[in-house]
Formats: C-alpha cells, sequence, structure tokens
C-alpha cells in the first residue's frame, strides 16, 4: 500500500495555521471547493488564440485547399458552362453560402482559447489567495504547473490544460473544449451539407452530360471533366462520411455532458446530471435562435458558472 506522500503527489496544500499534516489529509474523503470562472479563466480568452503545430497547421491548410478545390469544380465545371441560368445561380449562392461559414466555424474553432487553465498559476502565493480551509488541497497539473479543475485535462500538443476538453483536433489545429465546441460542431455540419450538395450536383451533372454532348458539359475537355468530377465525387462522399460521424459523436456528447476523453477514460461522473436541452444551451447558447448556426455569434456560457476542484 502506497503511503501517504505518494498518494498527494503534485498537489498543493493549503498551510493555514491549526491546519493539519499532509498525511492526514490526504487520508481525508474527498471534497470538492466551488470556484468561479473568472479565477481559472486564461488571460489569453480575449486574445489572438493559435497553435504552432506543423502537423496541425498543415492540416488546417489542407482543408481549406479542399474546399477551394470543391469552390472551383462546382463553379467552373459544372456551374457556369451550364444553360439553366436559374439552377446555376440557386445552387452557386446555396454553396458558397455554406462554403463560406463552413470555414468561418473553422476559423472561430482554431482561433479560439478552448477554455485554457492559465499556465503556471499553481504557486504558493496564489493558492494561498484562495483561501483554502485546512486540510483542503488543490491539484496541480505537473506538466505545465497550472491548478487543475476537475473536467480538465492536459493536452500534449496546446501544453496546456483545457476545461471540458473533448479532443484534440489536427484539422482544426485546435482542442475541441469548452469555448469552440460551438464552432466546431458548425464546421462538420456545414462541412458535410456542402459535401452532400456537391455530390447531389455531380450526379445531376453526369446524369445531363450522358444525355447531351460531353464537349457542351463544359469549358474543359471531356477527359479532364471526368477526372475533375471523380475527384470532387471521392472528395464529398469521404468528406460526408467523416464529417457526419464527426457532427454525431459531438451532438451525443454535448446531450450527455459527457466529453470524449471523459467517455475513453470511462471517468466516474462527479458533476451534476442536466437535461439534454440544458446541455445544449450550456454549448450554443440560450434561449434557442438562428444564433446557434451562426459562427459569429459567442455563446453565453454563463458568468455565474462554477468550476469545483477536487480536494
Amino acid at each position: 500500500m502506497k503511503s501517504p506522500v505518494h498518494r498527494c503527489r503534485d498537489v498543493e496544500h493549503s498551510r493555514g495555521q491549526g491546519g493539519v499534516g499532509a498525511g492526514t489529509n490526504c487520508l481525508q474523503a474527498e471534497q470538492r471547493i466551488p470556484i468561479s470562472k473568472d479565477v481559472i479563466t486564461s488571460s489569453s480568452a480575449s486574445a489572438m488564440w493559435f497553435i504552432r503545430d506543423a502537423c496541425g497547421i498543415m492540416c488546417a491548410v489542407i482543408t481549406w485547399l479542399l474546399v477551394f478545390y470543391a469552390e472551383f469544380v462546382v463553379l467552373f465545371v459544372m456551374l457556369l458552362p451550364s444553360k439553366n441560368l436559374t439552377y446555376s445561380i440557386v445552387n452557386g449562392t446555396l454553396f458558397n453560402f455554406l462554403a463560406f461559414l463552413a470555414l468561418a466555424s473553422h476559423l472561430r474553432a482554431m482561433c479560439t482559447d478552448p477554455g485554457a487553465v492559465p499556465k503556471g498559476n499553481a504557486t504558493k502565493e496564489y493558492i494561498e489567495s484562495l483561501q483554502l480551509k485546512p486540510g483542503q488541497v488543490v491539484y496541480k497539473c505537473p506538466k505545465c504547473c497550472s491548478i487543475k479543475p476537475d473536467r480538465a485535462h492536459h493536452c500534449s500538443v496546446c501544453k496546456r490544460c483545457i476545461r471540458k476538453m473533448d479532443h484534440h483536433c489536427p484539422w482544426v489545429n485546435n482542442c475541441v473544449g469548452e469555448n469552440n465546441q460551438k464552432y466546431f460542431v458548425l464546421f462538420t455540419m456545414y462541412i458535410a451539407l456542402i459535401s452532400l450538395h456537391t455530390l447531389v450536383m455531380v450526379i445531376f451533372h453526369f446524369l445531363n452530360c450522358f444525355e447531351d454532348d460531353w464537349t457542351k458539359c463544359s469549358s474543359f475537355s471531356p477527359p479532364a471533366t471526368v477526372i475533375l468530377l471523380i475527384l470532387l465525387c471521392f472528395e464529398g462522399l469521404l468528406f460526408l462520411i467523416f464529417t457526419s460521424v464527426m457532427f454525431g459523436t459531438q451532438v451525443h456528447s454535448i446531450c450527455t455532458d459527457e466529453t470524449g476523453i471523459e467517455q475513453l477514460k470511462k471517468e466516474e461522473r462527479r458533476w451534476a446530471k442536466k437535461t439534454k436541452w440544458m446541455n445544449m444551451r450550456a454549448v450554443f447558447g440560450h434561449p434557442f435562435s438562428l444564433l446557434w448556426f451562426s459562427p459569429f455569434s459567442t455563446p453565453d456560457h454563463g458568468k455565474a458558472e462554477t468550476y469545483q476542484y477536487v480536494v
């Protein structure tokens, strides 16, 4: 059996007058201290957030290039050569609108602080300022030297502890956490929608070209047109499946109020259980409105929200 010293590893103790010994502190029953969200909000929350990770940056650039490729094929291969002006205007407007929202959501998910805990705040002076009662302790992350709140996990790529971290996604070059989960969900939804829209247009284009002369279906040569459409069809199908699965898992995670890491580690539920609708409002903002679908609207997670440190 491990000694009390081993069980207190990476834990800072409050050393007030009349406090009990370290070994006694560790053996006491688990308690919780509700602490205001403002106390553990990173100072970079309102500043520009960007992770300098080569793999993530490359994946993010590839994502944008794939959207631009789809834009090129849809406009210059399918819509502009079309003889039906109404068909071209309606589908061109819809595709560009969804693509714009998808890229805007991607940018917000990538450049929004996901909920990083202030780095290096686990100092003796700061812990004393929390005015912990004798016998209470707070967990300290040994990797980023920060006070680790409940439901926070350390990301080795971001090199920070992230509140309600779901996973680190290289395609958005960022963690998906409390502050940017809405934008990630919108990104997967809009990518799935433009992928589905693209596949429908490709099918209609192939059917029209089979009935008509291929030379009149596109400004490119028939072989080049076929290759461009096949590549676009493969891209659309791949991303439709991938983003649909991600969208479904994210919505399920939000409704059950359990992050991907918590599900993977099968962590014990230590937080209050809420309804699915309350969990959705906590991520997308409340009350329900069209702003839920806007990447330009910042959700109100609640200024009075508190986090708890396991002590």
